[in-house]
Parts: C-alpha cells; structure tokens; sequence
C-alpha cells in the first residue's frame, strides 16, 4: 500500500503562516525518514495566487536527492512545467477540475482548456522522462455547483487517460464524498482507463474521509494521499478543511493488515513539530490518543 505525502503542497497551501524553506525542506526530511517515498514537495502556480508556494524552486534545490523517493510537482499550465522541469522534480500533477465554476476559481480556466493543458504538457512530460499524473479534483462535489454528475467524472477520466497519463487520482476536494460515491466513480474509471493507475485524495471535512480510503482500497486502489499531522485544503474553496492525516492512515492500514512501510512514531513526532512550525495543534487524532497498543 503506497502512502503519497502530500503535506508539503496540499498541506501547507491552505495554512495562514508562511512556513520558511528551511522548515518546509525539514518536514520533507522528516517523511522520508519515516519511510514515506512519494512526495508532492511543492507547487509551481503563481506566487500571487498562493504565496505559500512561492519558494517552490529554493525547496526543491534543497531536498535530499535519493534514487527510492519520487518529488512530485503541481502544475497548472505550460509556464508551471517548464518551472518543474527546471526544477528537477520527478513526476509532474495536473490539475482538471469536474466543474466548471470551480475550474474558473481554482485556475482561470474552462474545464475543457484544462483536458488541453495535459494534452500539451503529456508529449514533453514524457520524453523528460517525468510520470505524469492527473488529479480530478471536485470529482465528489463542487463547493459551487453542488453535486457533480458522476458521468462527467467518468468522461474526464476517459479523456486524460487517452492523452497518455500515467495516473489518475480522484480527488474529494472538499470533503463531501461517502463510500458509495468512491465504488463507482472507481468502478467507472477502471472501464474507461483499464491501463492506468488510480489513486484517491481524501479530505476528512465531514469525517468521511478514512471510510472512503477504506472503500477505494477494497475497489483496487493501491495509492492514497495523507497529510501529516491532516493539515490543509484547498484556498479556493470554502470551508474544504485538511487533508486525512497521514499518521491516523497508517494507524488505520497497519491494524488492517495494509503494509505501508512507514513509520508511525516518526509520523506523529513530526506531526508534533509541525504544531509548533504553525503555532497551533494539527488536526490530526492520533498523536492525542497514541497508538494503541501503546
């Protein structure tokens, strides 16, 4: 069972303070001690937009370089690859959102023109030798819109796969979705993208996230994102609150008999630095009751 570490981006986009490059490179260290292998180490969007981000060429000139561990790098457009590219990252994560008031908010942009942005960067993104993946995100249900057409997912999914994309992660951006959504939006998926990898990004806004997790694995997923210490979300979507936190994931896989490779107690003493790096207690659940058994 992978476990993609998305703290560093997805975590810290959504945070009030602006976090320094140092203690973004530390949290990174952090994980990889932990045993986590994938990592979304930062974001190349504009600085304006999401000023957290805006060191993103400085982190990835400061991360340890290691041949087991894979930095992923969010792009939105043309100019956020030739940055990622510059920049040394491994795997790049584009962005379609399944609605198109959402689209417009999170990235200026029609949902159509983004299946276009993927289908520009796919060709390049390859001959870089870079994995390329493609997060649809609002796929559980727009902050804007309300419910998404599961058909409209479907037919996204369909899209990106032909362009040639490595993975596909569904992701529920503002934390609406329930086990039965996850089962057929991924059952869906499989028809339409038999060839490609599936992932899920779950965000725990209506504690709903880890019985999702649990239902994409038992639907074939075999890679999930989490955030230590469950900080972030999305800054262009009300009230989307943290991600699932990678700690209480690991608890949860490794008491179901998941192998993760992580470390829990590395986890939950990082999630606890990071409280202090915020000024504030993560969300996060376990490092307040402890594993069990102790």
């Amino acid at each position: 069972m992978e476990i993609i570490e998305v703290g560093p981006r997805d975590g810290l986009q959504n945070e009030s303070v602006i976090v320094s490059t140092e203690d973004k490179v530390a949290l990174i260290e952090r994980s990889i001690a932990a045993g986590l292998r994938r990592i979304e180490a930062t974001s190349f969007v504009h600085p304006g937009r999401v000023p957290q981000m805006a060191d993103a060429e400085a982190v990835m000139a400061a991360v340890p370089r290691r041949a087991d561990v894979s930095y992923i790098g969010l792009v939105l457009n043309r100019r956020g690859f030739d940055r990622a590219l510059a920049a040394g990252v491994d795997e790049v994560n584009c962005v379609v959102v399944a609605s198109e008031t959402f689209s417009q908010r999170n990235q200026g942009m029609s949902v159509a023109d983004s299946v276009e942005v993927v289908r520009g960067l796919a060709g390049d993104a390859k001959a870089a030798g870079l994995t390329l993946s493609v997060t649809l995100a609002a796929s559980f249900g727009c902050p804007f819109e309300g419910e998404v057409p599961e058909a409209n997912v479907i037919e996204l999914a369909r899209q990106v796969a032909d362009l040639g994309v490595d993975e596909i992660a569904l992701a529920d951006t503002i934390g609406v979705g329930v086990p039965a959504q996850v089962r057929r939006l991924l059952a869906g998926v499989a028809e339409v993208a038999p060839g490609v990898r599936t992932r899920c990004h779950f965000h725990n806004t209506r504690n709903t996230g880890y019985a999702n997790a649990i239902a994409a694995l038992e639907s074939g997923v075999s890679a999930l994102d989490s955030s230590t210490g469950g900080i972030g979300g999305c800054p262009f979507a009300p009230a989307a609150t943290g991600n699932i936190a990678t700690e209480d994931l690991v608890y949860l896989l490794d008491r179901s008999g998941f192998a993760t490779g992580v470390d829990l107690g590395q986890v939950i003493a990082t999630a606890d630095w990071l409280s202090g790096v915020l000024g504030e207690r993560v969300p996060a659940l376990l490092g307040r009751a402890g594993a069990f058994p102790a």
